[in-house]
C-alpha cells in the first residue's frame, strides 16, 4: 500500500466503449464467458514471524495488516489527489473487469444478487445476517454478554460485546440525530449487500443493561490514537447517548467478520501481498459503480476507513492467519447515511454537493463574488425531521452528487459504470424500499415513512438519469433463436408507456427482418432469422457466421447491441453485449 506519489496514467484498450458499424467487425471472439473471477481461488503465501503476547513464537503465513490513519487517508485524498488530477492528462478508461456481457462476475468484492436471481423480500431484508447471527436482547441472562473490548474510534461510540454461541458482535449507540445513525447502518448494509457486495451482519436490538458483564482493565483510543480507559464510566456515557425503549437500550450490533481482518482496502491501487489483486481497484466497475449507490443513500462517508480486508484462511477458525486462503473485501459502515451531519452547519450543508476541499467550487465562487445560488444555500431541515439533517430529493443530481472529498475509484466512473448500478437498482422496488427501511426500526413510523419517500424519490430521479441514455435493456437471456432482455426502463417507468416503441435490426443487413415481442413485467424478445446460405463446414469463429442486433427500445438516446455467432441448426451463440455512447 503506497501513498500517490505520481501522475503516470495510461491509455487502456477499449473493451465495450466502441461502437460498431459493421457485422464484419468482430468485437468480441467466440469463447466461453466468465462466470466466476481468479480471485476467489485459494493461494499460498509466504510465513514469516508474528509474535503475540501468547506465543512469541508465533508465525503467520497471511498478508501483513494495512494501517489507514483517517488523517492521512483525508490528506492524501482531500488535497493530493485534487492535485494530481489537476495536473495529469485527462483520460478516461472503462473498467477492466466488466465482461464481454458487460456485468461484473462473482469475485471476492461482488456476489452478483438484485437482478441475477429470484430474491423474495425477506431475502434482501436480511442483509448478511444468517439466522443464527440474529440476537434476541430479550432472552440474554444478566451478565451473559461480556464486553471485552471498548471501540476504538469513529464518531459513534461503542464497545465490543462476545456472546456465547453468537460470537463477537460491536455495539454502537446512536448519537444527537436521534435513532438516525444506528437505523442508517443496519438499513445501508442491508442495501449494499442486496446489491452484491460483501458486507456484515447488522441489526437493532433492545436489551436491558444488566445482561451486560464488563471486564475490567479495558483500554481503548479515540479519534486522536490516545488510549483511554473503557470503565464503568465509559459505558455510562455510551448508554446516555443511546436511545431508549423503558428500562431497554437501543443499540446496533454489527457481527464481527470471519477470518483474520488485515485492515481496509483502498480505493485505488492493488495489495502487494495477494497475489489474486490484479485490477488495480480504481478500474473496478463495482467500486466506481458504488458512486451511484453511495449518492443514493447519501453515504458521503464512503472511504477506506469504513471497509475492511479479511484473510480467509482455508483451515477455518483453527488457523485463521494459515495458508492457502483468499482475500475477501469487505464494506463497513453505513452510519452516516440519510442525512448525516457534521459539527459545523456549513459543512453538513455542503454534504453530497461539495467536496470539503472543491477547487472548482471555490474558484467558482472566487470568479462570481459567490453571486451563483448553491443547493447548501438553501438547504433545510425538515420541522420534525431533524435528524434526517440536510437530506434532500428536489436539489439532488445524481451525476453531481460527491462524497465527502474525492474517491479515486468515484472519481473514474464512467457513464457504463453509472448505468451498471442503475440497472440493479431497478429492481429496488417499492416493497422493497419499505422493507429496508423498516430494518431500522424507527420508534415512530412517520419517521420510516419520511425515509421511504426520501428514498423512493432519489431512486426515481436515478431511474431517470441512467435509464435513458444507454440501453436499459438488461438480465439478457438466449432462448433458442430468441434473444430476450428486461427494459428496466419501462418496467421503472421513467417514460410514458406510450414512448416504448421497440425496433430491431441486423447491422448492415437491412433486408434480414428481427421480429420483437414485447411482454409484461418490461421483458422484450428478439426472434433472430439465420443467415441463408452459410454452409455447415464453415468454421464457428468464421466471420461469415458474426451478427449484430440492434435494439432500440425508443427512450434510451443509445441502442442495445447483440454481438452473436449465427451457428445454424444449433442456434446463436451470445458472444458480447454492447452499449454504444453516441453523446460526442
Amino acid at each position: 500500500m503506497q501513498p500517490r506519489v505520481g501522475t503516470l496514467f495510461l491509455v487502456g484498450a477499449c473493451v465495450t466503449g466502441c461502437a460498431t458499424n459493421e457485422a464484419a467487425d468482430r468485437r468480441f471472439p467466440l469463447a466461453p464467458h466468465l462466470t466466476r473471477d481468479q480471485d476467489l481461488s485459494s493461494v499460498a503465501l509466504p510465513c514469516r514471524p508474528d509474535p503475540t503476547k501468547k506465543d512469541p513464537n508465533h508465525v503467520a503465513c497471511a498478508p501483513e495488516t494495512y494501517v489507514s490513519p483517517l488523517a492521512w487517508d483525508a490528506i492524501d485524498n482531500a488535497i493530493a489527489l485534487p492535485i494530481t488530477e489537476t495536473l495529469k492528462v485527462p483520460v478516461q478508461t472503462e473498467a477492466t473487469n466488466a465482461t464481454s456481457l458487460d456485468e461484473v462476475i462473482p469475485s471476492a468484492w461482488f456476489e452478483p444478487r438484485l437482478g441475477a436471481r429470484p430474491l423474495a423480500l425477506e431475502d434482501v431484508t436480511r442483509g448478511a445476517c444468517e439466522p443464527a447471527l440474529i440476537l434476541d436482547g430479550s432472552k440474554a441472562a444478566d451478565g451473559e454478554w461480556v464486553i471485552d473490548a471498548g471501540k476504538a474510534n469513529g464518531s459513534s461510540p461503542g464497545f465490543r460485546v462476545n456472546i456465547p454461541g453468537k460470537g463477537k458482535y460491536m455495539f454502537k449507540s446512536d448519537d444527537a440525530q436521534g435513532e438516525r445513525p444506528t437505523a442508517s447502518s443496519v438499513i445501508g448494509a442491508a442495501i449494499y449487500h442486496a446489491v452484491g457486495f460483501h458486507t456484515s451482519c447488522e441489526q437493532i436490538v433492545y436489551f436491558d443493561p444488566k445482561v451486560l458483564k464488563l471486564t475490567p482493565g479495558l483500554m481503548t483510543q479515540d479519534n486522536s490514537g490516545l488510549p483511554k480507559p473503557f470503565d464503568a464510566a465509559a459505558l455510562e456515557r455510551v448508554f446516555s447517548r443511546a436511545s431508549k425503549r423503558g428500562n431497554l437500550v437501543r443499540m446496533q450490533a454489527s457481527a464481527w467478520l470471519p477470518g483474520r481482518l488485515i485492515g481496509p482496502f483502498r480505493y485505488e491501487g492493488t495489495r502487494r501481498d495477494d497475489p489474486n489483486d490484479v485490477v488495480p481497484h480504481e478500474d473496478r466497475r463495482e467500486l466506481r459503480g458504488g458512486r451511484i449507490l453511495a449518492a443514493w443513500t447519501e453515504h458521503h462517508d464512503a472511504r477506506e476507513q469504513n471497509s475492511m480486508d479479511s484473510w480467509i484462511s482455508d483451515a477455518g477458525k483453527k488457523s485463521p492467519d494459515a495458508s492457502p486462503g483468499q482475500v475477501r473485501h469487505y464494506y463497513l459502515d453505513t452510519s452516516d447515511c440519510f442525512g448525516s451531519e457534521w459539527e459545523w452547519e456549513a459543512v453538513s450543508k455542503r454534504l453530497g454537493y461539495s467536496y470539503l476541499l472543491d477547487v472548482p467550487d471555490i474558484s467558482t465562487d472566487f470568479i462570481t463574488f459567490g453571486l451563483i445560488t448553491r443547493p447548501w444555500d438553501t438547504a433545510k431541515r425538515v420541522p420534525g425531521k431533524e435528524q434526517f439533517g440536510f437530506l434532500d430529493v428536489d436539489s439532488f443530481v445524481p451525476d453531481q452528487w460527491k462524497n465527502e472529498y474525492q474517491n479515486p475509484a468515484f472519481s473514474r466512473m464512467t457513464e457504463r459504470d453509472g448505468a451498471w448500478m442503475a440497472r440493479i437498482l431497478a429492481r429496488v422496488d417499492p416493497p422493497m424500499v419499505e422493507g429496508f427501511v423498516n430494518m431500522g426500526k424507527f420508534t415512530k413510523p412517520e419517521d420510516s415513512a419520511y425515509l421511504v419517500k426520501m428514498l423512493q424519490g432519489r431512486l426515481d430521479k436515478i431511474m431517470v438519469r441512467y435509464l435513458t441514455r444507454l440501453s436499459p435493456l438488461g438480465e439478457i437471456k438466449q432462448e433458442g433463436d430468441s434473444i430476450c432482455a428486461v427494459d428496466l426502463g419501462r418496467l421503472r417507468a421513467v417514460a410514458p408507456p406510450d414512448r416504448f416503441r421497440y425496433a430491431a435490426s441486423i447491422v448492415g443487413e437491412p433486408s434480414r427482418v428481427v421480429s420483437l415481442s414485447v411482454h409484461e413485467g418490461g421483458a422484450v424478445c428478439a426472434k433472430i432469422p439465420h443467415r441463408p446460405g452459410l454452409a455447415d463446414a464453415l468454421r464457428d469463429d468464421a466471420k461469415e457466421r458474426y451478427v449484430v442486433v440492434s435494439i432500440d427500445n425508443g427512450v434510451a438516446k443509445n441502442p442495445l447491441n447483440l454481438h452473436l455467432y449465427d451457428l445454424g441448426e444449433r442456434g446463436f451463440y451470445l458472444a458480447g453485449v454492447e452499449r454504444p455512447d453516441t453523446r460526442n
